[in-house]
């Protein structure tokens, strides 16, 4: 939310959502209507898992006429019937509902990323700016408390000219191998490139620290270790971590993973469980089951994974700042992102946490911001990516109240170029080249 727009007051009715697509992403979005049920009403949800369906409508005292068990078609086929709907399908199946709801006039919450072409990202803009309904993309990061904090530095101008910023993803080792490797974004030709999964987070996050256009990109990366040959050879022939001698081992391994994580929280059925026994029904006989039946206990070497385990992105924007930014899988800690900040008059360092540093230049002294401090604390702070879920919910809502798109910190445009320089990455990296931004953008706008 901009810092010069005051909060709005309580509609005298709340804003209603139809929520496509109702697994974790669509869950968690429609649980801020729970909370703050004078903002937000949830009264449609559609999704191709029945189970899905009804559990937010039992949550949600949806009428079964707003039930729909399918896809996304059999809402945007009946008049329109919220102001606003939530659409967390697949990446890959974001732009078929974004154009058309945008053409029905909803105002739309994305998951990230808006899609997985950068056409069909321009194609999203444009049908934005054509109805001109308001857009919220899924980028929770700049929403955070931590994020806010750091840019009020920024803006204070206190560290002088950002001359360079230092970013790491360190993904997790374990969390690497459940959703790159085993997991719904293992393999582009079915999801798309991990660091567009992973990453248009960071990018996003930095080009809103630099508050520049990015002028160039370069990148490097490779899938380095998931991969046949570097399979252990004390594994043999195993196919499946419940049938491997390596096993106790191996830090990838499917038990650690899933079984002993169920056990040592005493059950816990939560994230990374429930995705592997996506049902509810989760007891440790289903879980051995499935992992012995689908992909997330298999080994991490025999999977037909082709995403990068590890990439560097560099950028110059037109200010002179350059960025660098690395993505790892291999790390103790998992996303808990880390940024060093290198102005002409102080440092800025901080790693996700309730703690930045500050060191001034001039003054030569250390100062340690509290997040959480500086600002009240309340239910927004409950919500997952470090409050940033139901942030970002609460700017869109009043957005949608009120009309104005200026509670959104991120608008369309700069989703969109965001985005881009994602895709400019990429194509960098699969040609060692150094890729011109406008040059790029002039190419993908042009093929629309």
């Amino acid at each position: 939310m901009s810092s010069s727009v005051s909060p709005p007051k309580a509609p005298n009715e709340p804003i209603t959502i139809a929520i496509v697509g109702a697994g974790d992403r669509g869950y968690i979005y429609a649980s801020f209507a729970k909370l703050y049920p004078q903002w937000l009403k949830v009264v449609a949800v559609c999704d191709h898992h029945d189970y899905q369906c009804e559990r937010l409508a039992k949550e949600h005292t949806i009428p079964p006429e707003n039930v729909f068990v399918g896809d996304w078609s059999l809402i945007a086929s009946r008049p329109k019937l919220a102001d606003a709907v939530a659409i967390c399908t697949t990446d890959a199946a974001h732009t078929g509902p974004a154009v058309a709801f945008a053409d029905l006039k909803y105002h739309i919450l994305l998951e990230k990323p808006m899609s997985v072409t950068v056409d069909e990202c321009a194609l999203i803009y444009k049908a934005i700016v054509r109805n001109k309904v308001i857009l919220a993309v899924g980028h929770v990061l700049r929403y955070t408390r931590y994020t806010k904090s750091m840019k009020r530095v920024l803006d204070s101008k206190v560290l002088g000219d950002i001359v360079n910023i230092q970013h790491l993803e360190p993904v997790g080792f374990w969390h690497f191998a459940h959703s790159f490797v085993r997991g719904n974004w293992h393999n582009e030709s079915e999801s798309t490139f991990s660091l567009l999964a992973k990453c248009c987070h960071d990018i996003d996050l930095l080009a809103y620290m630099v508050n520049e256009k990015c002028k160039k990109i370069s990148s490097f990366g490779s899938l380095s270790h998931f991969k046949k040959e570097k399979k252990p050879k004390e594994a043999g022939n195993a196919i499946n971590c419940l049938d491997c001698p390596y096993e106790p081992s191996c830090p990838y391994s499917a038990k650690k993973i899933y079984i002993d994580e169920f056990f040592t929280k005493q059950n816990e059925k939560g994230w990374p469980v429930n995705v592997v026994q996506p049902n509810g029904d989760i007891d440790i006989e289903n879980l051995t089951d499935a992992l012995r039946k689908g992909n997330y206990g298999r080994c991490v070497y025999e999977m037909d994974n082709d995403v990068c385990d590890q990439q560097v992105v560099n950028m110059e924007f037109e200010n002179g700042t350059t960025v660098s930014m690395c993505m790892v899988a291999f790390t103790e800690a998992s996303c808990q992102r880390k940024t060093r900040i290198f102005g002409t008059r102080g440092e800025l360092e901080g790693d996700g946490s309730d703690e930045i540093k500050l060191f001034d230049f001039v003054t030569r002294q250390t100062t340690v911001i509290n997040p959480s401090k500086e600002s009240s604390s309340n239910d927004l702070a409950k919500s997952g990516h470090g409050g940033g879920d139901f942030e970002l919910m609460q700017s869109f809502v009043y957005a949608c109240s009120t009309g104005d798109d200026r509670y959104i910190i991120s608008g369309p445009r700069e989703t969109f170029d965001s985005h881009l320089y994602v895709f400019a990455a990429e194509h960098a990296r699969r040609t060692g080249s150094v890729v011109d931004i406008d040059e790029y953008r002039r190419q993908v706008l042009l093929e629309q």
